[in-house]
């Protein structure tokens, strides 16, 4: 059962920006790791960015350093990723997902998730 929320996600030309984010319901998610994932078709799902509870400690695949940023707001239990100039490979579905403790690139980690939401990039 999806416990996080995403949205942002569309259709988009290559170049431009979107702006995901991702919502907790329950109040506990504050005080979790946070990352990000992405599947393409007949692909596996790959890790994208992740971030501690705090904020302190981020981690980017080398796919997307110096394009995308994540970042928090613990106040309002929310995960945002920021994606610029985006490409027609960074096509996926995106998935927020949480984890105690430090965060992680391998999804495994991972025992929670959103339901996903779409990103496409034209050329």
């Amino acid at each position: 059962q999806a416990q996080l929320v995403e949205s942002g996600g569309g259709l988009v030309q290559a170049g431009g920006s979107l702006r995901l984010s991702c919502a907790a319901p329950e109040r506990t998610f504050s005080s979790y790791s946070k990352g990000w994932f992405r599947q393409a078709p007949g692909k596996e799902r790959e890790f994208v960015a992740s971030i501690s509870w705090s904020g302190s400690v981020i981690h980017y695949a080398d796919s997307v350093k110096g394009r995308f940023t994540i970042s928090r707001d613990n106040a309002k239990n929310t995960v945002t990723l920021q994606m610029n100039s985006l490409k027609p490979e960074d096509t996926a579905v995106y998935y927020c997902a949480a984890k105690k403790l430090t965060p992680a690139t391998w999804s495994q980690e991972y025992a929670y998730w959103g339901q996903g939401t779409q990103v496409t990039v034209s050329s």
